[in-house]
């Protein structure tokens, strides 16, 4: 009897379920079976195509942003950048509550129609003749909002597997999602659980580690781009084809990730991979502090006051403004004089950056993946859509804060700074993870112990 309610590892959270039973329906049948993972897979494809939309765009904002507005600068960027996190974090609980009530075909029809349409907008955006940045803004905002159907896939997934079954699930829909950024059916009621209650301290420490693994990767790809062209003196065109290959190749490896934590998974475990992917991600970001005596090359056009009391230095100054004008006709390259750390803060030598990039594109997936599993497990056979909403409303206030964040650090303060808090934030991650270790364990093994620690109490009394 300690099983009922709880499921077993093989049981899916999806079964026939019949009033006044608490029992699963533990036969299931081929056609059910074939009907399950084909929808399983059409939701595959689903994360695929959203992804291509995502990363087709993502590199491209910042050039665009600059040619369709002249007034929008890199803490804009930030902004338009989350603003595409704060559409999805309103729209995921939304369409989890709704795919709990109704079918989820529902929300994710509509959210797809609300996705061709914001995407639509954003490829008009340089027609109006004033405000532009702020069209782009709005027409980001609607596209993450669409983007919302996340959770209403993961939990239809989650409930739609057996335990055993979960990981792989899970790491496959990651996959399809890294697949999507290289290339640019009803469903029955869940079965309500009166048995245990879902432990809070770990839904809520997982929320909470979730939100860090966003963040920091969000911090990663929206930097890439202003850190690449300010170190590396890259033109705008330079920039989105380069980073856009360093992106594919992470790409690459996540789904080589995403195969591994799958076999991986079963020898060590959820909860040690996610350990391990957070210290590996840090490491990354150590990496990152810049160091030597090279520093970048400083783009000096933007300079007004053309009367330089020092001479000396003012033949610097239009010697590298004549250089810069000569060798890019659409403007100079380089650091921003702007941004006063350029003067004194080492070059991030490429090296530096593709090493990072490596070990932050092993770390991040690993933990994505680790994530979500948990997560789904921590929850058991309950209705997720809400639980699996919040979880990507954790995700979207992380790409949020992430691009606003690190778009006014390293604008003001430079990619030490950045950097540094970006260590001390993993530092607090891996603490968390360290302090509730024990408790993030599925749902079926808690629901075991309380009932032998139940039956040694009575034991022990008798």
């Amino acid at each position: 009897m300690a099983s009922q309610g709880v499921g077993s590892e093989q049981e899916p959270l999806l079964g026939d379920h019949t009033s006044g039973s608490r029992e699963w329906d533990i036969i299931e049948t081929e056609e059910h079976y074939k009907s399950r993972w084909r929808s399983i897979r059409i939701l595959y494809l689903t994360m695929f195509l959203s992804s291509i939309g995502f990363s087709i765009v993502i590199m491209s904002i910042w050039p665009y942003l600059q040619k369709i507005d002249q007034t929008a600068d890199a803490s804009f960027l930030g902004w338009v950048i989350a603003s595409f996190s704060i559409g999805q974090m309103v729209a995921s609980p939304l369409f989890g509550l709704w795919s709990n009530h109704r079918p989820r075909k529902e929300p994710l029809i509509v959210s797809i129609f609300i996705s061709v349409a914001a995407n639509c907008l954003y490829s008009y955006v340089h027609v109006p003749a004033s405000h532009n940045k702020y069209y782009m803004l709005a027409a980001r905002g609607l596209v993450g909002f669409g983007a919302g159907n996340v959770a209403v896939v993961r939990s239809y997934i989650a409930g739609a597997t057996s335990l055993q079954e979960r990981t792989s699930s899970m790491a496959n829909t990651s996959t399809c999602q890294a697949l999507g950024f290289i290339l640019g059916p009803a469903r029955t009621d869940e079965v309500q659980v009166s048995q245990g209650n879902i432990d809070h301290v770990a839904v809520v420490a997982t929320n909470v580690l979730f939100f860090v693994i966003l963040f920091i990767f969000a911090l990663f790809e929206t930097i890439l781009t202003p850190l690449t062209m300010d170190m590396y003196a890259w033109t705008q065109e330079q920039a989105v084809l380069y980073n856009g290959i360093i992106l594919a190749a992470l790409g690459v490896e996540a789904v080589v990730i995403f195969m591994g934590v799958k076999l991986l998974s079963k020898k060590v475990g959820e909860r040690a991979l996610l350990l391990g992917g957070l210290i590996v991600v840090w490491v990354g970001f150590f990496i990152l502090l810049p160091w030597g005596s090279q520093f970048p090359k400083i783009q000096w056009e933007d300079l007004h006051n053309n009367s330089i009391p020092n001479t000396t230095f003012g033949e610097i100054v239009v010697g590298f403004w004549k250089s810069a004008k000569e060798d890019h006709n659409d403007g100079p390259v380089g650091c921003p004089i702007e941004q006063a750390w350029c003067l004194y803060t080492p070059v991030i030598h490429l090296a530096q950056l593709l090493t990072a990039g490596v070990l932050i594109g092993i770390g991040y997936p690993a933990c994505n993946v680790m994530s979500y599993t948990l997560y789904s497990k921590i929850l058991g056979p309950k209705p997720q859509g809400v639980y699996m909403g919040w979880l990507t409303a954790s995700g979207s206030g992380a790409r949020i804060l992430g691009p606003v964040f690190i778009s006014h650090v390293y604008t003001y303060l430079g990619p030490r700074w950045a950097f540094s808090l970006v260590c001390g934030m993993v530092v607090l991650a891996i603490s968390l993870l360290g302090a509730v270790y024990k408790r993030l364990i599925p749902f079926s093994v808690r629901c075991e112990r309380s009932q032998g620690d139940s039956s040694s109490t009575v034991v022990g009394h008798t």
